[in-house]
């Protein structure tokens, strides 16, 4: 039987958002490495990755569910999907890094010991508890992705007719842990229990794996309330103030509050036709692709490029033009370069595992 393929219009432009978003981000917290004065800061970092979680959620649940329908979830080629899309670019850009930190003299010692949490993909406990490394510290999020992993396909192949009710239940119970960890640093002024649930971000990508499982049964009610023209209005509104950091209701509900709003956009644009914005076009096509090597690389990117440009007599004006286009242009450039020449032979590698493929463009 031959491979089913669908399309799910749109969601690289999404990816594209979130990760121009984070990169730019990184950008504006870096400043100080050119040299330059510090701007208002952007929480755009923090809300591209959670972006990433509730897209990731989704994307993965709606596959699941589609193998699901056409035969037992192989949970195996699950995982060997995951390594060979996300390991390679990993870990060629982890000894990268590592190896130009100690080269540079920003690490002292050729093998710091949080290193061993990268290598585990466990980037998001030195991210919590201390420790992080130059260059790496954003990888903490791949790491929360790759532990998710571990148990999520497992709750879509047991639970049969009770998935939407397991994952909802699996949502609220993190959110509850969420309130708790609030609570328990109000009272105890230990913080650790709120941080661990707060970075680690599991609903965030429940919450996309409910609106897939609402979504892939065409619910009436859910369908007609995110195609709702209001619904799609205040979603895009909700990420042009993030863009101007002007979007805030409470920092314990905030990634939920965006999980959502992500959860009405990407529906709109794979699967409305009469969606108030339409991502489906060769810009964010590309920028789409290519956004995980955005997301892993542009630190090395940025650290680099400020070695050049402080060697060079810019006035400030110019400068911080030159930071911005020079970082993401260097950024798209060599993602590109490592999606078509390194990524590429992997992903190829990894169609051969897959029982349900997946297009983010109209003709695959």
């Amino acid at each position: 039987m031959s491979n089913q393929h669908i399309h799910l219009t749109g969601l690289n432009g999404i990816r594209a958002i979130a990760a121009i978003a984070v990169v730019v981000s990184h950008i504006n917290l870096g400043l100080g490495e050119f040299n330059l004065p510090a701007i208002a800061s952007l929480d755009l970092a923090g809300h591209g990755v959670t972006m990433f979680f509730a897209l990731s959620g989704f994307l993965i649940t709606y596959l699941l569910l589609h193998e699901k329908q056409k035969q037992e979830i192989d949970i195996q080629k699950f995982y060997i999907r995951r390594l060979l899309r996300i390991w390679p670019l990993y870990f060629l850009y982890l000894f990268i890094s590592v190896w130009v930190s100690y080269q540079a003299g920003v690490s002292k010692e050729p093998f710091p010991s949080s290193l061993i949490y990268y290598i585990l993909l466990a980037a998001n406990v030195p991210f919590i508890f201390g420790g992080i490394l130059p260059f790496i510290a954003h990888l903490w999020s791949i790491g929360v992705e790759e532990q998710f992993y571990l148990f999520w396909p497992w709750i879509m192949k047991k639970t049969k007719r009770r998935t939407l009710k397991a994952v909802i239940a699996f949502a609220f119970v993190y959110i509850l842990l969420r309130l708790i960890g609030r609570l328990i640093e109000y009272k105890w002024g230990n913080p650790y229990p709120y941080l661990v649930i707060h970075v680690t971000r599991f609903d965030c990508m429940a919450i996309g794996g409910i609106g897939a499982i609402l979504f892939y049964k065409q619910n009436r009610l859910f369908m007609q309330i995110v195609y709702l023209r209001v619904a799609q209005i205040v979603s895009w509104l909700v990420i042009l103030l993030l863009a101007f950091n002007k979007f805030h209701v409470a920092s314990i509900i905030d990634p939920e509050i965006i999980s959502v709003i992500t959860v009405i956009i990407i529906v709109n644009v794979c699967s409305n036709s009469g969606t108030l914005i339409r991502l489906d076009n060769f810009l964010f096509n590309f920028l789409g692709k290519i956004s995980y090597g955005i997301y892993v690389i542009h630190p090395l990117i940025i650290f680099l490029y400020a070695r050049i440009l402080n060697s060079l007599n810019i006035p400030i004006t110019a400068k911080y033009l030159l930071v911005y286009t020079g970082v993401l242009t260097l950024t798209v450039a060599i993602a590109y370069f490592s999606y078509e020449f390194y990524e590429k032979r992997f992903i190829t590698l990894k169609d051969k595992f897959s029982v349900i493929k997946s297009s983010g463009v109209k003709h695959a």
